[in-house]
């Protein structure tokens, strides 16, 4: 307790949602340097005058954009040599091109050697670049290189919930944990790191609790980068489905074919959508562009509905809107990824891209 006592409590079921936190790797000078997470950095009463952003997943990306329209000049560094190295090759290529329109710089395949200063007064980072040594200096350093769960010290090792190697809680489908009548939910349970994943852990241990059916298998997750413009993913991408051996069609159209992101003067970015090869079923689909996440919302809906992609094409969707794209989109002509790989050998354009610009 904050005063200093112990309280006990007892309980039927327990369940446990102590979160993760910003991981400080042990980079020589990261910790003594004080950096800003994302809970510091949303405590800051003042513009960075420039701000070094390590990582450029979701948290890093989103911290940049936000800071650099506030005033900041910002410096991006990331270990892989594209953003949101797990998304396809076309999203990391349209985020770069947005940041850098922004004027936000862009250090990527970095490796970060050794950080000295303060946050918040004057750091430098020193870098491996591209084979080069490079040393670049802010004020302020916010560190996003990933999260790592709070289950350490807080005696799980006494009550027989088990944690992976990682210190994730194992869990089983219905976020039971191995200890009876405990159960764990959100980031600490190893699910994905989206408030809307959290909230649906608790319906499924509401139904575990009360009788229900509700379980974590099978769940379609929506996954939203909220960068203006906004990337909202549901179901595969292509890289997944490369590597899953799923063959698929494409259909893909630029932004600037939506007559509403048109009216809206906001026509970056693209939609794109995978069926399976000899059937209706959409795999997954993708939207980077304005208003992607509600986009989206409609597609997962679909989705979980089991319809065809058919059934969004030939839906009368209110004029002008958004989510009437989803028509343009499937009206457009689909390629395979045989056909691309063809036409990217041949230095052409995908035939959906073609279609779209018509």
């Amino acid at each position: 307790m904050p005063n200093g006592t112990t309280r006990r409590l007892r309980g039927t079921n327990v369940i446990i949602n102590t979160g993760t936190r910003a991981v400080l790797e042990s980079i020589p000078g990261l910790a003594e340097a004080r950096p800003l997470t994302h809970i510091e950095a949303l405590e800051l009463d003042e513009v960075p005058s420039h701000l070094i952003v390590l990582g450029s997943g979701y948290v890093g990306l989103e911290f940049a954009q936000a800071m650099r329209r506030f005033g900041s000049k910002v410096t991006v560094i990331g270990r892989s040599s594209q953003l949101l190295r797990q998304e396809d090759e076309d999203v990391g290529e349209a985020l770069h091109r947005l940041f850098e329109d922004e004027g936000i710089d862009l250090v990527l395949n970095a490796r970060i050697r050794q950080i000295s200063g303060t946050s918040g007064q004057f750091v430098k980072v020193s870098i491996e670049h591209n084979g080069t040594e490079r040393t670049l200096a802010g004020s302020h350093l916010l560190v996003a290189l990933g999260r790592i769960p709070n289950t350490k010290d807080i005696g799980l090792e006494l009550t027989g919930v088990a944690t992976t190697g990682a210190g994730y809680i194992k869990t089983n489908e219905r976020l039971q944990t191995t200890a009876p009548g405990v159960f764990a939910i959100g980031e600490a349970a190893g699910s994905p790191q989206f408030t809307h994943v959290s909230v649906d852990d608790f319906r499924v241990v509401h139904d575990s609790i009360t009788g229900g059916k509700r379980v974590t298998a099978g769940r379609q997750i929506p996954f939203c980068l909220f960068t203006d413009p906004e990337l909202a993913r549901i179901g595969l991408s292509e890289k997944e489905a490369r590597a899953q051996g799923i063959a698929y069609r494409l259909f893909k159209i630029p932004m600037e074919a939506v007559f509403r992101a048109t009216t809206l003067s906001e026509t970056r970015g693209f939609m794109k959508a995978l069926v399976e090869l000899n059937g209706d079923r959409i795999l997954g689909f993708t939207a980077f562009g304005v208003g992607a996440a509600e986009i989206m919302t409609s597609v997962q809906i679909a989705m979980g509905a089991g319809l065809p992609y058919t059934a969004l094409r030939d839906t009368i969707l209110t004029h002008p809107t958004l989510v009437e794209g989803l028509i343009a989109l499937f009206l457009s002509a689909p390629t395979t990824p045989a056909v691309q790989a063809k036409e990217a050998r041949a230095g052409g354009n995908n035939k959906s891209d073609k279609a779209a610009s018509d």
